[in-house]
């Protein structure tokens, strides 16, 4: 049986292409925690087909949080320069939502926040008094 679950955040926008068919594909990837080991995530490569893909494309963005359903798939072809080149991936055919829009909204509101204090910060050094 091939059936992968993932939860986890997305590490970038969705990209989302159409096929010289007129086929919507979205690829994104996905930080993956790995279950009781401190500090370590995997990043795994996804692909969505069709309307999951429009769905994905439209509805999320980096940092959210989302359960993916689908297969592991394993992909063979020869590059430019004649190397045997394989990738990994998950077809993604079902989506969540695992986090709320408001939290997604307050996660990038919190990083900005970070983000200035640490381009802004001053040491007590610099101060005039």
């Amino acid at each position: 049986m091939n059936n992968i679950q993932l939860i986890g955040r997305l590490t970038a926008d969705p990209d989302r292409r159409t096929t010289q068919s007129g086929i919507t594909v979205t690829s994104f990837t996905l930080a993956v925690d790995r279950p009781h080991v401190k500090e370590t995530t995997d990043f795994i490569n996804c692909v969505a087909w069709r309307q999951t893909g429009e769905f994905v494309a439209q509805y999320f963005t980096k940092g959210r949080k989302m359960g993916v359903s689908g297969i592991l798939t394993t992909r063979r072809w020869e590059d430019k320069d004649g190397n045997k080149r394989t990738a990994v991936e998950v077809v993604v055919d079902q989506v969540d939502f695992c986090d709320s829009k408001k939290a997604a909204t307050e996660d990038e509101y919190n990083s900005t926040v970070e983000t200035w204090y640490e381009d802004n910060s001053t040491d007590d050094e610099d101060l005039p008094f």
